[in-house]
């Protein structure tokens, strides 16, 4: 609801914020010594994760150039499949260690790739399309220029320009997007998610474990189910990268 604002004002920034709510997050989570603190750490974790969902897919598509531009969102999705993935590998190991404190080690782990994702920010640039949002015209087409190894720009810039200003000449964008000319792309983006949604995948990716010791499962024995779901949604993922 906030980070589309703040990434317009503030451009790659927004990623480094979303860095930093994830790892506050997972610190308190690891610490938690009550119910509070891991309701706490773990709304941090959810506006980490929506400032990154948010800001990573516009940045891919903004810096890239157009033939990779979805090769690259691909990738972004490749990743998430991965982290759940190791996430479900460490669970099913820290929860053998003995003394029961192995939870701690699996949540506050989490501020690992919190970290790297947050000191990889430093050697990004902002994009040149963040750049006219803002109105720094010759910054933003020397970024280009840097960004593309040519000098030779004016088209490609020209067209970021055009965009630009159209943009800002929308006064009201939630009751644009309502206009007839949008409402195909606007009724795709509402349905694909929510058929997502409703297959319950969700349920299995978030509460696995959970849901397979209620059907009769031991600890290890819902771990390892659990780790089995996300292998099969990590290689379902490079089928659907393979079939693109």
């Amino acid at each position: 609801m906030t980070a589309s604002r703040i990434t317009r004002g503030l451009g790659r920034m927004t990623m480094m914020f979303g860095c930093l709510f994830f790892a506050i997050g997972a610190v308190i989570n690891g610490f938690a010594e009550n119910v509070l603190m891991l309701i706490i750490g773990r709304v941090l974790l959810d506006f980490g994760i929506g400032f990154a969902n948010q800001s990573v897919p516009v940045y891919l598509s903004e810096i890239a150039p157009f033939k990779y531009g979805e090769a690259l969102n691909i990738m972004f999705q490749l990743s998430i499949t991965i982290g759940i993935l190791v996430a479900n590998l460490l669970n099913y190991f820290t929860a053998k260690i003995e003394g029961g404190w192995g939870w701690r080690l699996s949540l506050g782990g989490a501020v690992v790739p919190g970290l790297v994702f947050f000191l990889g920010c430093f050697f990004l640039t902002d994009s040149p399309n963040s750049l006219l949002e803002r109105d720094k015209f010759e910054e933003a087409k020397v970024r280009l220029q840097k960004i593309r190894g040519i000098d030779n720009v004016e088209e490609e810039f020209n067209d970021f320009a055009k965009a630009s200003e159209a943009a800002k000449l929308v006064q009201n964008p939630w009751r644009e997007i309502l206009t007839r000319k949008y409402r195909p792309q606007l009724i795709f983006a509402i349905l694909i998610p929510l058929f997502q949604q409703l297959t319950g995948m969700n349920v299995f990716v978030f509460y696995a474990p959970v849901l397979f010791k209620s059907m009769g499962f031991g600890n290890n024995a819902s771990l390892m189910s659990a780790l089995i779901t996300s292998i099969v949604n990590f290689c379902a993922t490079l089928v659907s990268i393979a079939s693109r």
